[in-house]
């Protein structure tokens, strides 16, 4: 499915053999994928074969929409394409700077995926589920597999900055630095912020337990 996305999004797709591919000197890291596309920009597609799957799998969650997702992965890789020559080649992981890219077209599609939440909350007025355990495990900790209708009602209530960066940890699974380099803030207001988080949603959930 990645590289039918990526062909159809009009990105070129490297032909067998090329950098990205697990040779006999071993994996390239991102950054050398991207230094090469600048000569190569058939190389480009190695760093797409390696990342996509996994920013349209965030893109999913975020969105319920198989189909947005496509379009989200296919216009993100199109826009780090573009950018590439911009790209910061100290560092080897790319997943942050593609996640920021994702992230930053995810908000274009933000009154859908807050819609997507609040239907979702809804089922929680007419079955009731035991918000109880969920901070025991923390925010940061929550899959997406299922999301259930006390965590989608809080999510709803967050800023859009705060749903980001909560999700970019929980679900994409990066760390603080990465998060940072990913929505372009320092790391100390990623831990700010991510606390801000945290205690929302715990007062948000402790409002649903029934009170003695």
């Amino acid at each position: 499915m990645a590289l039918a996305l990526f062909q159809r999004a009009g990105t070129p797709v490297p032909p067998s053999g090329a950098p990205g591919s697990d040779g006999l000197d071993g994996p390239v890291s991102d950054a050398a994928l991207i230094e090469g596309s600048l000569a190569d920009p058939d190389g480009f597609a190695g760093l797409f074969d390696r990342h996509a799957d996994e920013i349209h799998r965030y893109a999913a969650r975020r969105l319920d929409d198989a189909s947005t997702a496509d379009d989200v992965t296919a216009e993100t890789f199109l826009v780090a394409f573009r950018k590439r020559a911009r790209y910061d080649l100290s560092r080897a992981d790319a997943r942050p700077w593609l996640y920021g890219i994702a992230s930053n077209l995810i908000s274009g599609h933000r009154r859908a995926e807050t819609r997507r939440l609040k239907a979702l909350a809804r089922s929680f007025r007419h079955a009731p589920e035991q918000a109880a355990g969920f901070e025991e495990r923390s925010a940061e900790r929550v899959t997406a597999d299922r999301l259930r209708p006390a965590l989608a009602a809080a999510l709803a209530r967050l800023s859009s900055a705060e749903r980001d960066l909560l999700l970019l940890v929980a679900w994409a699974e990066l760390t603080y630095e990465e998060a940072a380099e990913a929505l372009g803030i320092p790391v100390g207001t990623v831990r700010s912020r991510l606390s801000r988080t945290r205690t929302k949603i715990r007062r948000f959930l402790d409002s649903l337990e029934p009170h003695a």
